[in-house]
């Protein structure tokens, strides 16, 4: 069994358990229309996946630079980051499922320009999550808020990591088998 697939069990497992604690759905009823239009569409479904994902960070930077908002701020970052790590799981199993799949070559090379996305963005996610890391170990409100939420953000943290490996690891496949078919 590859890391890649001991990886995704183990992310699989983690989503499952949080599954039963969750009681809402990270997508918005617009969010997840725009994922049914593009279901077969590698590339396509990614880029939302990401933008999605994004969208919650943004959310969350709103959310800790207005002042109006501190009143229950660590338990709505709390949600953001649950909601980031559904949808990075999300990214997790649709990267699966395409890599799984056999793809018409026009597919494989849309699929292997999401993954050089998805690559791109999570190191991108990545920097701002340490960037909540990093407030939370030098800024008091934020240490005081991290108290609802520093699990959270740990869960988000190792996500993203399992994310980005797997997704660095196909690439890598990808252009390996790219690389003999020169050959």
């Amino acid at each position: 069994m590859t890391r890649a697939r001991k990886t995704l069990i183990i992310a699989m497992l983690l989503f499952t358990a949080t599954a039963f604690a969750r009681k809402r759905d990270p997508l918005t009823d617009a969010e997840a229309d725009q994922l049914r239009q593009v279901a077969m569409e590698p590339q396509k479904r990614l880029k939302l996946y990401i933008k999605f994902t994004e969208a919650r960070l943004d959310s969350l930077d709103q959310l800790r630079s207005d002042p109006k908002q501190a009143d229950g701020r660590g338990t709505k970052v709390h949600d953001l980051l649950e909601d980031f790590t559904s949808l990075i799981d999300e990214i997790n199993d649709n990267l699966d499922q395409y890599e799984g799949r056999t793809l018409s070559k026009d597919d494989q090379k849309d699929f292997h320009k999401g993954l050089k996305e998805v690559i791109t963005a999570e190191q991108r996610f990545r920097a701002r999550l340490r960037t909540l890391r990093h407030e939370m170990e030098t800024d008091p409100q934020t240490r005081t808020e991290s108290k609802d939420y520093s699990f959270v953000l740990q869960d988000a943290e190792d996500a993203l990591k399992s994310s980005l490996d797997m997704a660095q690891e196909y690439s890598k496949d990808k252009d390996d088998k790219a690389d003999e078919k020169k050959k």
